[in-house]
């Protein structure tokens, strides 16, 4: 009778194991699915919330300069347009309005390409480029990142008109 005790201990134990297993399994799931309701949640509040800004904080639909034209202000913290002279670490970019804007190149830019990441020396005279960075007190980015566009994009040439 011992040997049939011993193998019923032997299963009931595997059994225990098996829905311990079950039961730990069920607590992740429902674990994940909670953090996956609460992701969507605080994204939903906070694509709605910043939808209504303006009205969030009682201002005008259209901000507080209404439908005011930006052509006359510059984009000091950043620059689209193509590259006129390379100079060392130093591009010159010649953006809306015809502006020419001096852009810094570090080791901290990251430069990309349609696809690849790319190296200050792949950019060349010409080419159309988004520039994101921080200006210094003379007006010269410093760049963190640099977008090289294909070539013949429609919008470029829009955009320079």
């Amino acid at each position: 009778m011992e040997p049939e005790t011993n193998k019923n201990q032997k299963t009931l134990h595997v059994l225990k194991l098996v829905i311990v297993g079950v039961l730990c399994f069920a607590v992740l799931v429902f674990v994940f699915g909670v953090g996956v309701f609460v992701g969507q949640e605080r994204a939903g509040f906070s694509f709605h919330w910043a939808e209504n800004y303006h009205r969030n904080f009682g201002g005008p639909k259209l901000g507080l300069f209404g439908n005011f034209p930006d052509r006359d202000f510059i984009g000091g913290h950043g620059v689209f347009g193509s590259v006129i002279h390379i100079d060392g670490n130093s591009i010159i970019v010649k953006g809306q309005d015809n502006m020419e804007k001096t852009v810094m190149v570090s080791e901290q830019t990251t430069i990309t390409g349609p696809s690849v990441t790319m190296k200050l020396s792949d950019i060349k005279i010409n080419d159309n480029v988004v520039i994101i960075g921080s200006p210094d007190e003379h007006g010269v980015i410093t760049a963190k990142f640099i977008r090289i566009l294909p070539q013949g994009l429609l919008f470029c040439r829009i955009l320079r008109g």
